[in-house]
């Protein structure tokens, strides 16, 4: 599930700009394409920018938004008749029709943050390294280490671990991280999620078990308060 924020001057829903966002998962935001919004511009994974309407003004605000350093992938929503209109100079890194189905939404999505990270990764091998306390998860060796400690974690453990350390005190469900982690063409159930939940926690040990706190009928988070005491796990 990713941060999404759409940048537009339509009144109203996403899914009056695009409509199969409103099916997905993600968390959407909507705020207006002006200029004043990137002053203080919130955390996000992806940037959608309406570009169905008033071409020339659209292109000016693409180009703003890039000016100012970006922190996540920019796609253009356009109708397929401004298709004409659109080229590299506009600063978009992908461009999408506003008749796009979920499905493809979802993957230009995924495969755009990708992109993106993979490129400040390049720039910058020590992104790869999540740090979150005494945890030290590095990607690029598939290890992960807690108080100079090497885990023994196999390849969904990590996974798991990983993803849910990327997103510091956000709740996720089961079937969240079964889509995020095992993927949409996994057929087994959410109670795949528990069993290695439960498996993590016991790798980790009894001191440092409950970061992966349990939020009763809801999902799991990774709770690491700094030099707090950890959080206890909701019963």
């Amino acid at each position: 599930m990713a941060r999404i924020l759409l940048l537009t001057n339509t009144l109203g829903a996403s899914a009056e700009v695009l409509p199969s966002l409103a099916l997905l998962q993600h968390q959407v935001r909507i705020l207006p394409a002006e200029a004043s919004v990137l002053v203080d511009i919130p955390q996000t994974d992806c940037i959608f920018v309406d570009c169905r309407r008033d071409l020339p003004a659209a292109k000016s605000f693409t180009r703003l938004i890039t000016s100012t350093g970006l922190s996540a992938p920019l796609i253009a929503i356009a109708t397929e008749g401004a298709l004409t209109a659109l080229n590299a100079d506009w600063g978009f890194h992908d461009v999408i029709l506003d008749t796009a189905g979920p499905a493809e939404v979802d993957a230009r999505i995924k495969i755009n943050i990708g992109r993106f990270q993979g490129a400040l990764v390049a720039a910058d091998p020590s992104l790869r390294e999540i740090r979150a306390g005494d945890v030290l998860i590095d990607e690029s060796t598939y290890t992960a280490k807690i108080k100079g400690r090497t885990l023994d974690l196999t390849f969904k453990e990590f996974e798991l671990l990983k993803y849910l350390a990327q997103h510091p005190g956000r709740v996720f469900t089961r079937a969240q991280l079964l889509q995020e982690i095992w993927g949409y063409d996994y057929f087994g159930g959410t109670r795949t999620v528990d069993v290695h939940i439960r498996r993590l926690r016991s790798k980790l040990g009894s001191e440092f078990e409950a970061i992966i706190g349990t939020v009763r009928n809801v999902g799991y988070r990774f709770s690491y308060p700094g030099k707090e005491l950890y959080a206890k796990e909701l019963n």
